[in-house]
């Protein structure tokens, strides 16, 4: 790559070349996403883009000289899909931020890129509406980066996770042409759903500038909180199929193990040391009462030696931050590797039982959480890296007996997080050959020169 290539890039939009960094110290600042263990390349420049005019003039001049592009948001990712590759263009989209509309009589909002997720459903509140997708990031992470990897979240067990929320986008493809997908209207199925394609896509397909998102009517009563501790967590992960075989509906219920508890209680001396488990669940809306009432019924009849339920904003949002405390509370342990496999509910104490198994096997201390809900749990594996800065072999050993453990109970690799770079290596064996065949015929009709995203997803 010469200068006079960036410097043509400099030159495609007005304004442009004051956004586009080159100063290797300013640019290492972009070069990663939250996954540690994927070690980045060098990127010949980052452009800090402002409008779709701006992706659409850097992809073009990618295309036209075969340069591999990047897209990033808040780099919260954790499977490293926002990774740099070497030589390549890192278009950061964090600044695309201008909620463009809400409508409170469509509920709709159409928003750029680069807008925090939380901030969309605080705007959202003004007019009585509340987006749902609540990932643990929220308040860090782009919807940007959430369409990317169909983020899910805690409220996801009755709302669902960021697809269902995805009406239409705004897409720029490899050659710079930008196009519209789905619509506003509740009903349609003129052609075909490539909104739901790009939704997960991971930046491989195209890059999405912007979205038409349906928003919830915003329950007008606080939520009932229910928590209950557990003997064993395997007894917690019986309470969780209880709750889904009986039809029950909160809109969260979340599971903490007692690694995890320990390292949040040695840290915030909270009084959790002595949980075995500890299952939170949430009921919100009009039956929220009665809903409240079931899961504390199924909490104690799979054997809870401890429940307490509460309608205080202040008591629920403490018991909540038990929840959001785990992943800080195993950095303070060591490096982590942060896992989400996801099992058909009715497997998902057979899947946390294995998690256990594979911890005791291979030496590897293990924190999991779950959005139990939906049987999507996060196995963190804590380790001291290798001094190539890896995980050492047992960690790798552990996990791939957890992700084999997870397919073979019908499950996925990835619940929320996406494949990136971490799961290319097993994504095979979820999908099957043929499977990869189809999706890497997708990706060479929408990308014929390979550029977007390389080595990420499939």
């Amino acid at each position: 790559m010469t200068s006079d290539t960036v410097a043509d890039l400099s030159e495609l939009g007005t304004g442009l070349s004051g956004r586009l960094l080159t100063d290797p110290d300013v640019v290492e600042a972009y070069c990663r996403d939250e996954a540690h263990l994927v070690a980045p390349g060098t990127p010949v420049a980052v452009l800090l883009a402002e409008t779709v005019e701006d992706v659409s003039a850097a992809l073009r001049w990618a295309h036209r000289h075969g340069i591999p592009v990047v897209p990033r948001g808040a780099g919260t990712g954790l499977a490293g899909g926002a990774t740099a590759t070497p030589g390549c263009l890192v278009v950061c989209l964090a600044r695309m931020t201008a909620i463009r509309e809400i409508s409170a009589g469509d509920q709709l909002a159409v928003v750029e890129a680069g807008v925090i997720t939380a901030d969309l459903d605080r705007a959202a509140a003004e007019v009585g509406l509340m987006y749902a997708p609540d990932p643990s990031s929220h308040e860090i992470s782009t919807l940007g980066g959430n369409i990317a990897t169909n983020a899910g979240g805690l409220r996801c067990v009755k709302y669902g996770v960021t697809r269902d929320f995805v009406l239409g986008l705004e897409v720029v493809l490899a050659d710079g042409r930008v196009i519209p997908t789905g619509r506003r209207t509740v009903k349609g199925v003129a052609g075909l759903d490539l909104t739901s394609l790009f939704v997960g896509s991971e930046g491989t397909l195209g890059i999405v500038t912007s979205a038409t998102l349906r928003l919830r009517p915003r329950p007008a009563a606080e939520p009932v909180t229910v928590v209950g501790s557990f003997p064993s967590l395997r007894a917690a992960g019986d309470a969780v199929a209880s709750v889904v075989r009986d039809g029950v509906v909160p809109s969260l219920l979340e599971l903490v193990d007692r690694n995890t508890l320990q390292a949040i209680d040695d840290w915030k001396h909270m009084g959790l040391g002595d949980t075995a488990a500890m299952l939170i669940g949430q009921a919100d809306g009009s039956d929220a009462a009665e809903v409240a009432d079931q899961l504390e019924a199924s909490f104690e009849a799979a054997g809870a030696d401890f429940v307490a339920v509460s309608a205080d904003r202040d008591e629920s949002a403490q018991l909540l931050e038990v929840r959001r405390l785990a992943y800080p509370a195993a950095e303070r342990l060591g490096r982590c590797l942060v896992e989400d496999v996801g099992v058909p509910r009715s497997k998902l104490p057979d899947m946390l039982d294995a998690i256990e198994r594979a911890g005791a096997r291979h030496g590897v201390t293990i924190l999991t959480v779950a959005h139990a809900g939906d049987g999507n749990t996060h196995p963190t594996f804590v380790f001291e890296p290798t001094p190539d800065g890896d995980a050492p072999p047992e960690v790798w050993a552990a996990a791939d007996e957890v992700f084999r453990t997870a397919i073979e109970l019908g499950g996925t690799l990835t619940g929320e997080h996406g494949v990136g770079v971490l799961k290319t290596r097993w994504l095979e064996l979820e999908l099957g050959s043929d499977v990869m065949d189809v999706q890497r015929s997708i990706k060479s009709a929408l990308d014929p020169t390979g550029i977007l995203n390389p080595g990420k997803g499939f």
